[in-house]
């Protein structure tokens, strides 16, 4: 006779074995209804899973996180069985969930269509509204891969192949369509109402570009019709807010295949990047950074040293000369530590923090590029704090307000906190890795801050936290972090003499508080939708006159706006007033201003935003003083001194 513990402390009993689905009945009708899973003792399992033993059980439902994950892996199933219904030839391989969404790798003889994509999103209705019911069971490896063999699946069979021979095998099936799967999925499809096919792209086997391609179909899966909606409005705004698009309005960057995943910063882009550089370079000099610079290539026994050949060989860049085999440095840390180790350091010295705006570069697969949002050659904010144990939670706590605070100046107020654990592969004892992670935990809790785990997603040399930012439009992006790391400098042989005359190998944090300038601009760019905030626009003021007759007075206008401080242009061409401003507010200018006759008589200018609010007519010096007092307001220091 199991008893069942509920969530708020609450016992059933049940005389025989019962299922999830039946616990979720015995509570009340709109929880059966409404129930997709469920959790038995911190395990996620499907409805009809049956439990005889005591246990602690929680109801899944879409209102849970988990229920979404689960709707959404189930759509992908729903992908699969709509593929097989339409193209019988085509072979399922993977339909893993991802971040609002999933998609299916499928092997098959053409590229699929858009109006394949139309065809399969219907078959997937059709399927789902025959409501048909969801199973599951066990199966051996042997039962397994005669099961896809007899199906001419020969992906799946490769996928069991690689499986541990200890892991259970499971079989879903839903009317015809059987997949291997651990699940758990919902109960029957007719729950699966939300849901929209967005696009399709290759994606080799495994990952590997040794590997055949495979065509890779992407969906997004909702509770209901109308956070689908949501979402699908969401991806439209984000269409338009495509920093590319942005880029080229604005002339700020462009990419081209000379130098692929390498940046041409163009004077408008370079200014942005530098402004947001120098922003950083001052907020870390008042936290008692020291700049550093380091080499861009370096002996490649040194990455080995490291660790990072092991962990990220694939990813660097290597070049030849003097016999000597180099690599381009992927990032900053074993060449900060070789600055700490020039000369005797004692536990006097620390903390001591190092920062570097370095350019760094990464061997990113060419289809996994995107814009500034992912590229081979990239500047983080990058720095390290050789501290001792006794001084990682003030370190630690220092750096967490002070990254919280720099995102709020540019304009970021919900940030999510995660702690990423260690990975599978990695370097260090387990001792090490629960002592770090234990004091990145602690330094949270101090602060009152909630966060989340994240496990097996630390650095290969220590565990960290994440700053997750979340836009305008709800997508989230992962920025600054603050990894903990005990292996590195000891592997390095960085050590210090300890109060005891001890040798000690100090603690190693390593710090970003935007991560890539490239990739932060990118975000910036697409979260204000190239409305940049007064202080980050890389021109602030655009000045234009009517007719030939005000160009004189424009000009030292411009210049003396321009002596202030102020990012000041001219626009003096024989053009219609209202062709200028329309063309500089789809440029993002966020100041226009106009003089004409009226205006150079009182020695004024009649000023105007790039959303078209009028602000009347002003003098230099009271614009001058409105801009000041702007630039404030948006949480900087002003600019035009």
């Amino acid at each position: 006779m199991p008893v069942i513990t509920l969530p708020d402390g609450s016992k059933k009993s049940f005389d025989l074995p019962v299922t999830l689905a039946q616990v979720a009945a015995s509570i009340g009708a709109g929880l059966a209804k409404a129930a997709i899973a469920g959790s038995v003792n911190g395990k996620l399992v499907d409805t009809f899973y049956s439990i005889d033993h005591d246990a602690n059980i929680r109801i899944i439902t879409d209102r849970d996180p988990e229920g979404l994950e689960i709707i959404r892996h189930s759509t992908a199933h729903l992908l699969a069985h709509a593929v097989k219904s339409l193209f019988p030839s085509a072979q399922v391989t993977i339909g893993p969930v991802i971040e609002n969404g999933f998609y299916y790798d499928f092997a098959f003889g053409r590229p699929f269509t858009e109006d394949d994509l139309r065809q399969i999103e219907a078959k997937m209705q059709e399927i789902a509204e025959k409501n048909h019911a969801v199973s599951r069971r066990v199966v051996s490896r042997d039962e397994a891969i005669e099961f896809f063999k007899n199906m001419g699946e020969e992906y799946k069979v490769r996928i069991i192949q690689d499986i541990p021979e200890d892991e259970v095998l499971t079989i879903y099936q839903q009317d015809d369509f059987a997949d291997l799967c651990r699940g758990p999925h919902v109960p029957s499809t007719g729950i699966l109402k939300a849901f929209k096919l967005t696009k399709v792209s290759g994606a080799y086997w495994r990952g590997d570009s040794n590997n055949e391609m495979l065509q890779r179909v992407y969906g997004t899966a909702w509770k209901d019709k109308k956070s689908l909606d949501e979402y699908l409005k969401n991806l439209e705004e984000a269409e338009k807010r495509d920093h590319r698009k942005l880029a080229k309005t604005m002339d700020l960057f462009h990419l081209q295949e000379e130098a692929p995943g390498m940046v041409f910063w163009h004077p408008n882009g370079w200014i942005i990047y530098r402004v947001i550089r120098d922003y950083i370079s001052k907020k870390i000099t008042d936290n008692g950074y020291e700049e550093v610079v380091t080499p861009q290539i370096v002996d490649l026994e040194l990455w080995k040293k490291s660790g990072h050949w092991a962990n990220f060989g694939e990813e660097m860049f290597t070049v030849e000369a003097d016999d000597r085999h180099f690599a381009v440095k992927p990032m900053n840390c074993p060449c900060h530590i070789q600055i700490f180790n020039q000369g005797l350091k004692s536990y006097r010295d620390l903390p001591m923090r190092f920062a570097e705006f370095g350019c760094v570069h990464r061997n990113e697969l060419t289809g996994a590029m995107h814009g500034l949002m992912r590229v081979r050659q990239l500047t983080q904010d990058d720095g390290h704090i050789f501290c001792t144990d006794a001084q990682i939670q003030q370190e630690a706590t220092n750096f967490i307000q002070s990254v919280i605070e720099s995102y709020r100046d540019f304009g970021f107020n919900d940030v999510v906190l995660k702690l990423a654990t260690r990975p599978d592969k990695r370097i260090g004892s387990d001792e090490l890795w629960d002592h770090a992670e234990g004091a990145l935990a602690e330094s949270l809790k101090n602060l009152n801050l909630p966060f989340e785990i994240k496990p097996g997603e630390g650095a290969f040399y220590g565990p960290k936290i994440e700053f997750h930012l979340r836009d305008c439009i709800g997508r989230m992006w992962q920025c600054g972090t603050l990894q903990l790391d005990y292996a590195m400098p000891a592997r390095l042989e960085a050590y210090y003499i300890d109060e005891d005359g001890s040798r000690k190998v100090p603690v190693m944090l390593h710090r970003a508080m935007l991560g890539s300038l490239e990739r932060f601009m990118g975000i910036l760019l697409e979260h204000y939708a190239g409305k940049m905030p007064v202080w980050l626009a890389p021109t602030q003021v655009m000045v234009m006159n009517i007719t030939d007759k005000q160009a004189d007075f424009v000009a030292e206008i411009t210049e003396e706006l321009r002596k202030h401080g102020l990012r000041a242009k001219s626009d003096l061409r024989n053009e219609k007033i209202g062709f200028k401003i329309r063309e500089h507010t789809i440029e993002h200018v966020p100041y226009l201003l106009v003089a004409g006759d009226r205006e150079v008589q009182s020695s004024t200018v009649s000023v105007r935003t790039q959303d078209g609010a009028d602000l009347g007519t002003m003098s230099v010096d009271n614009f001058v003083s409105y801009m000041k007092t702007e630039i404030a307001r948006l949480g900087r220091v002003a600019e035009a001194e």
